[in-house]
């Protein structure tokens, strides 16, 4: 899909020399690529506390059934 952005070229430039990037679009779909990671791991963060485990759930008894 072409998209056409204004962006900052000081800044593309630095994340093309920083990232080891040989163009332009790679740097800026390697930053892309960055920023969807962190947001979903961010989600996972915010889930840790949220989820309620069974005290009584043993493990070693489910690997015995088989």
């Amino acid at each position: 899909m072409a998209t056409n952005l204004a962006l900052d070229d000081a800044l593309i430039q630095d994340a093309v020399e920083i990232g080891g990037h040989r163009t332009k679009k790679a740097a800026v779909t390697a930053a892309l690529q960055e920023y969807v990671q962190r947001h979903r791991q961010r989600r996972v963060l915010d889930s840790f506390g949220c989820i309620d485990y069974d005290e009584e759930y043993d493990y070693k008894a489910q690997r015995r059934i088989e």
